[in-house]
């Protein structure tokens, strides 16, 4: 990532950061995001919660609809990733215990 793009990520990180509740947040995501765009990242995250929970990459295909190269690639983030979908995976899994 170059420094402008860097910039830009940077930016973004702190704009979602200065969100204070699920409202701002499902409004600042319908502004910036399209609605497949919304989709798209919904459907990694159960990706990834199925993933978590040991259901094979065919039974997550048929449940979301998602393709085995987005399988594969949450898949990697999951295990060699910097740890973003499994944080909050345990937090997720906290709220609902």
């Amino acid at each position: 990532m170059n420094e402008k793009e860097k910039k830009y990520y940077d930016n973004f990180v702190r704009a979602v950061l200065s969100l204070q509740n699920e409202e701002e947040v499902k409004e600042f995501f319908e502004d910036i995001c399209t609605i497949k765009e919304i989709q798209d990242i919904c459907r990694r995250l159960e990706v990834a919660k199925l993933l978590s929970e040991g259901m094979v990459f065919n039974e997550i295909s048929k449940e979301t609809g998602s393709s085995s190269a987005t399988i594969g690639r949450v898949n990697k983030c999951l295990m060699y990733g910097p740890g973003g979908y499994k944080a909050v995976l345990e937090r997720l899994k906290e709220e609902d215990d």
